[in-house]
């Protein structure tokens, strides 16, 4: 049979290998021309400062839209939002299924409903360890520990060989409320030798030695932190971690103290546990009203806001304008968590007032209260060993932690490992090999409410208005270039010192130029408009050292 019309397992990331967040990707089989498709994931990632105005960016979807026929679902592994953030923006397009858990089924149906948005996606509630099929594929869910419930690798199975694509994962034990990584699956899923496996393995933690600590010890140490605070404990955590929230419950009730929730998301992701049963046995959580009405020595506040966020409810205590709830000099305040890179300076600003008012800060520098969802290299070694992959492919991570994890793979003996980047073609079977930059891929962003390119955003623009400020002039001039309207100025962004205005100066500069010219030369709008544009911005320039936005309108009358 002629290589283009056998039939081959592909892999394609559109996002999230490269780079933390954002994470979607394909997998095709069939024939090069003739692939039915399946995607896993559909996340996003958040805008810094460098894109003014951008609050979400996601993978441009592009090659699926050209592969639409042949489109068949969308798996999701988990629900954060750097996996399943994306898909009521992008997935109404396709009318395709979606399958997930109903833990991550109910949290886009509370995304839906908090965020007003009117598109709707098709839900088919997954379960691990059942099997479904999908046109040549066939999916198997498969339990892993995480820092959300209801974390799943997929086991995606073909004619010619296997992918098992981990998902967010680690080996914890122990976790709290969900189940632990299924160990006995994997090893079993090794252990079948009838069809070839490759591995597309998280890479978050390659470069980090060990194993990540279990949930179990962090409850354990907040369960301390707890006991022995004189005074009020605040914790301030992820939302989406249900098993740390429920640790921190549990470590309130033993030490005889009541619970507040504080927060939109930790309610909302909170109602949704419930609701599964997964809070059976714990006491009453509180809403914030019942704060000032606890004795300061037996209240726990959870409240959200970890990673800086200024409208979040620390951020809001620590300025001291939260409406209801306060923190005292002698309050415990616990960060159970880490700063996402891109947030440290917004964590430690908040980190910073709260010292300030003296409150005691205890963060994961001081003390276990916080564990990463993703595993180590002796976690990664440990799978190698379980489901003997004769084909790895690092993803979720950046070019860092991608040749980290590919060269553990290499020393711990995997024949074949394919260092891909977003829009590779990996060839998984047969024969292994990867195509770079195979298909076209990109980012959009969320622009307020409209979902567009980076080139169609126009952040360029804000960028360039945020360091050169605007100048705007307008005036009106006649047919014997007499200025009969104006001008009329506007500055914006631009310095103004007591001992020297940027303002006066512009004056001067326009009346300079208008004086200067002749009155024929001054008719002409084009001339005078380039006349004005080029002055402003080179007297600005030399008074500033810097060139500002200049936009000129001449009107002729």
């Amino acid at each position: 049979m002629a290589k283009n019309q056998r039939d081959e397992l592909v892999f394609v990331p559109l996002g999230g290998v490269g780079e933390i967040g954002m994470n979607m990707a394909a997998y095709g089989f069939g024939p090069a021309h003739r692939r039915k498709w399946i995607v896993v994931d559909c996340g996003v990632s958040f805008g810094g400062p460098d894109l003014p105005g951008i609050e979400l960016i996601m993978a441009n979807p592009e090659f699926l839209e050209e592969n639409a026929d042949d489109l068949l679902a969308l798996i999701l592994t988990h629900s954060h939002e750097d996996h399943y953030g994306a898909v009521l923006d992008l997935w109404p397009v396709f009318d395709k299924p979606v399958y997930a858990t109903p833990f991550t089924a109910a949290m886009l149906a509370a995304k839906r409903a908090g965020d007003g948005i009117v598109e709707n996606v098709d839900v088919t509630i997954m379960q691990p360890g059942k099997p479904f099929d999908v046109g040549p594929f066939t999916i198997e869910p498969i339990n892993v520990a995480h820092s959300i419930p209801e974390s799943n690798a997929i086991l995606i199975t073909t004619p010619i060989g296997r992918a098992l694509h981990t998902g967010d994962w680690k080996l914890d034990p122990t976790p709290v409320i969900s189940a632990p990584t299924n160990f006995d699956r994997l090893k079993k899923i090794g252990e079948d030798t009838s069809s070839p496996l490759a591995l597309i393995c998280d890479s978050t933690n390659a470069t980090k030695e060990g194993e990540s600590p279990s949930e179990q010890e962090v409850g354990d140490n907040l369960a301390k932190l707890i006991a022995d605070a004189p005074h009020r404990v605040a914790v301030t955590t992820f939302a989406s971690n249900v098993g740390r929230v429920v640790s921190i419950v549990r470590a309130a009730h033993k030490a005889g103290r009541e619970v507040v929730l504080s927060g939109r998301s930790l309610h909302r992701i909170m109602g949704i546990a419930r609701e599964l049963g997964m809070l059976e046995g714990l006491p009453t959580l509180h809403d914030q009203d019942a704060y000032k009405s606890i004795p300061r020595d037996k209240c726990v506040l959870i409240c959200t806001g970890s990673q800086g966020e200024a409208r979040a409810a620390i951020a809001r205590i620590a300025r001291g304008d939260h409406p209801v709830i306060d923190l005292n000099a002698g309050d415990r305040m616990i960060f159970s968590s880490w700063a996402i890179p891109g947030n440290e300076r917004e964590v430690i600003d908040i980190q910073n007032l709260l010292i300030d008012k003296g409150v005691e800060l205890v963060t994961a520098n001081d003390a276990l209260v916080h564990v990463t969802g993703h595993p180590r290299r002796g976690e990664l070694q440990k799978l190698y060993s379980w489901v003997k992959p004769e084909v790895l492919v690092p993803v979720h991570g950046e070019s860092v932690h991608l040749q980290a994890h590919a060269n553990l793979g290499r020393a711990e003996g995997i024949p074949n490992v394919c260092e891909a980047r977003n829009g590779d073609m990996v060839r998984l079977f047969p024969e292994p090999m990867a195509y770079p930059a195979e298909v076209r891929t990109g980012e959009l962003y969320l622009d307020g409410l409209v979902l567009c390119t980076p080139e169609e955003s126009g952040v360029k623009g804000r960028r360039r208005l945020s360091f050169g400020g605007m100048v705007i002039v307008s005036l009106c001039v006649n047919g014997g270039g007499q200025v009969v309207s104006g001008p009329d100025l506007v500055v914006e962004g631009l310095p103004e010192t007591d001992e020297e205005s940027v303002t006066d100066l512009i004056e001067d500069t326009i009346t300079g130029v208008i004086k200067s010219m002749p009155a024929k030369r001054r008719s002409d709008t084009e001339v005078l408009n380039s006349a004005l544009f080029k002055a402003i911005r080179n007297e600005v320039n030399a008074f500033w050292g810097r060139k500002p936005n200049v936009s000129v309108f001449v009107h002729r009358v």
